[in-house]
């Protein structure tokens, strides 16, 4: 009996994490989530959390008056759709708008319809965005499964502090429309916060072409506390790739070297 308890138990501190990394259709979101469907369908029982590109339905696209949806509707719905179909997490952010603005929404959605949304803290100014979108303010952690989990989006990679885990959570996720010419940046910044911050890291990007021209050569990532990469695709390519990663490994680690405990503390004003 106390071996099938170990072993439900290690099940449990298991999680299964999927990285679609795809091609989007340029301010199509019908198409882009009838894509996703069809390469969702396989994962019913080989997954617990799907994590899908930023702005995945339209491409990074600073034309929210005409892409941006309604708060909680169609995607969010056809989020839920398919959480409840694969029995598993799908996340990912979407353009949308309510009374306050309009915002680039990271949708968490648990396979029994419940589900969490982060707004994207650090607009990329470059791109103007900060000019179309509100920026979100709360900084986010989920509960699920005995992990914690933070959603991140995109540019917000490049800030250490907003990200400093204060031993408050295990994965970290940021999705992405991350472009080719800044590779290189993408893949050191994701090994940097994983080692930093003694957790997992899951970035999905995009690849292809966006309907501004600008290249896309994913380098999706699942990296470990130590900030070795658990996959290894071509650029440019696009994949689902599923791998488990572990928690009891990770506090393993965490309690035989506790750097956090000597961690600086800082605060949000």
């Amino acid at each position: 009996m106390s071996s099938l308890v170990e072993n439900d138990q290690s099940a449990l501190n298991t999680l299964r994490v999927t990285l679609v990394q795809s091609d989007l259709f340029w301010h199509e979101p019908e198409q882009n989530r009838a894509m996703f469907t069809d390469k969702l369908a396989s994962l019913a029982g080989n997954t617990d959390l799907v994590i899908l590109p930023e702005m995945f339905t339209t491409g990074f696209s600073m034309e929210p008056e005409a892409i941006a949806e309604p708060a909680d509707q169609q995607t969010l719905q056809w989020m839920q759709q398919q959480a409840a179909s694969i029995s598993a997490v799908v996340c990912g952010s979407v353009a949308v708008k309510d009374d306050a603005g309009c915002y680039n929404r990271f949708y968490w959605v648990q396979p029994d319809g419940l589900w969490h949304s982060y707004d994207k803290h650090h607009l990329f100014r470059m791109a103007g965005e900060h000019e179309h979108y509100q920026a979100g303010q709360t900084r986010d952690v989920i509960e699920y499964r005995g992990w914690r989990i933070f959603p991140q989006i995109c540019y917000d990679l490049r800030f250490p502090v907003w990200s400093r885990n204060h031993n408050d959570y295990d994965l970290a996720i940021y999705v992405a429309n991350w472009p080719e010419v800044r590779e290189h940046p993408w893949q050191v910044l994701l090994q940097a916060r994983a080692i930093e911050n003694l957790c997992y890291v899951a970035g999905v990007n995009r690849v292809g072409t966006d309907g501004n021209g600008l290249a896309y050569s994913g380098r999706s990532a699942l990296i470990d506390f130590k900030g070795h990469s658990l996959e290894d695709h071509k650029a440019g390519e696009a994949f689902v790739s599923t791998y488990s990663i572990d928690l009891n490994s990770l506090q393993d680690f965490r309690k035989a070297f506790p750097a956090f405990e000597d961690a600086d503390a800082f605060g949000f004003e």
